[in-house]
């Protein structure tokens, strides 16, 4: 994959909410593969690519990242804030943020010397932004921005780790899915808004396409760290089918689908039983009547931090499998 479109497609700012230039910088990358491209009232960014057989296929992957927005500024300048999504207040401390205006700041904890840091709570999180008085902060930030971590992309052999990779990574896969597929079905490249606060975009889209088949891309947890809860993933052993997650059991048709495309263009994967963290896949799955649904996830490390690591073998994998599922002419059905 291309890796400038990767760094340039994570780099971009775009908590839950505040997902317009995460969705201009995706769309420049798609746009060129597409019929039709446009925003539909929630801000999901859409790309359909028309097919003949009447059939429709979703894409589902989230835009949207992990933040902070302001909730009020103290006399001395420093911002208070909540978080917006599955941000951890011990992995949230000593951090540099930035906001969608370019104003960046430092985050710290009050009272980390009566208890320590991993003790700390989001109460306790300020973030810094180098100003003396409360007229001088409210000058560059308001009640109700947002900040987002300030990341770097680093190269680590084969691996790479950055900010965003939930669910970035899997954006530019969809993209470079686009680019390379060949489907005779209706194609729908969702990328959705705010899956980070409650899964709340992918549902209403799906509502107004009503696909015959939605396959969600996200990342997923790892056992292959130390002192981690045990799970059948590791990182270089290729894209994972979900199973199931706490927010949907994949109907056993939509899963065996999958890996049928998997199996046929010898495609390695992982089968995927996420015991904490739901996807935009349940939220699908229970719109309107019911629509069949599954997810290809990336195995990452670190989810929720300014250090995801994914296997750039599972990246380039997890194309090559979405583009599987998508030639095959036969779609699942109950």
């Amino acid at each position: 994959m291309d890796t400038t479109m990767i760094k340039n497609i994570l780099g971009a700012y775009g908590p839950s909410g505040r997902e317009d230039k995460a969705a201009e910088a995706i769309k420049q990358y798609i746009a060129p593969y597409a019929d039709e491209v446009y925003r539909d009232t929630m801000g999901n960014l859409i790309a359909h690519k028309r097919g003949t057989s009447g059939k429709k296929i979703m894409l589902s992957a989230h835009m949207d990242q992990i933040g902070f927005i302001v909730v009020a500024i103290d006399e001395k300048g420093f911002l208070r804030v909540a978080r917006v999504g599955g941000v951890n207040p011990i992995i949230a401390t000593a951090r540099e943020v930035v906001f969608e205006n370019g104003i960046k700041g430092v985050t710290y904890f009050e009272n980390t010397a009566k208890h320590g840091v991993n003790e700390a709570t989001f109460n306790e999180l300020y973030i810094d932004i180098g100003c003396a008085s409360h007229e001088e902060a409210e000058k560059k930030v308001a009640i109700g921005d947002m900040a987002v971590y300030v990341t770097n992309y680093v190269e680590l052999g084969e691996r790479a780790a950055c900010g965003a990779m939930d669910d970035r990574i899997c954006c530019a896969i969809v993209a470079e899915a686009m680019k390379k597929m060949k489907s005779e079905h209706d194609v729908y490249a969702v990328f959705t808004v705010q899956e980070e606060v409650g899964c709340r975009g992918g549902s209403p889209a799906a509502y107004a396409i009503e696909p015959d088949l939605n396959i969600s891309l996200d990342v997923t947890g790892v056992g292959d760290i130390p002192e981690c809860s045990r799970m059948a993933v590791s990182l270089g052993c290729g894209p994972t089918v979900k199973v199931m997650d706490s927010s949907v059991i994949v109907p056993p048709v939509v899963r065996a689908f999958i890996e049928a495309a998997a199996e046929e263009d010898n495609i390695p994967y992982q089968r995927e039983v996420l015991r904490a963290g739901g996807t935009d896949t349940g939220a699908i799955q229970r719109t309107r009547g019911g629509i069949l649904s599954g997810c290809i996830s990336v195995p990452t490390r670190y989810i929720h931090t300014p250090v995801e690591t994914v296997d750039m073998k599972d990246v380039d994998n997890a194309v090559k499998l979405l583009c599987a599922c998508l030639k095959r002419k036969e779609l699942p059905r109950r």
